[in-house]
């Protein structure tokens, strides 16, 4: 097929799980990068160890804003109905 529809869909999908490998990245390097250690010796930011903080609240934030920038700057809008031209829609 050569619909152009398809064609954003895939680059789309591409940069949704593009996204999902960067929060996962994020997430794993903060939660066993700095929550490896000895909990004695963790910091503390607004009461939550600091590698909890970084990997999940930060990161949630931090995803809201670039899932907002791709949606508004990368992707288009595409109807959903066939607009072949010449083609009977009996």
């Amino acid at each position: 097929m050569n619909d152009k529809r398809f064609k954003v869909a895939h680059k789309e999908a591409k940069i949704g799980i593009a996204l999902v490998i960067f929060n996962f990245i994020w997430w794993f390097g903060f939660a066993y990068g700095m929550g490896s250690g000895d909990p004695a010796s963790y910091n503390y930011i607004f009461g939550l160890p600091e590698w909890f903080f970084y990997s999940c609240v930060a990161g949630f934030m931090i995803m809201v804003i670039l899932v907002i920038l791709c949606v508004k700057l990368l992707f288009k809008e595409v109807p959903f109905e066939d607009q072949e031209e010449g083609r009977d829609q009996s």
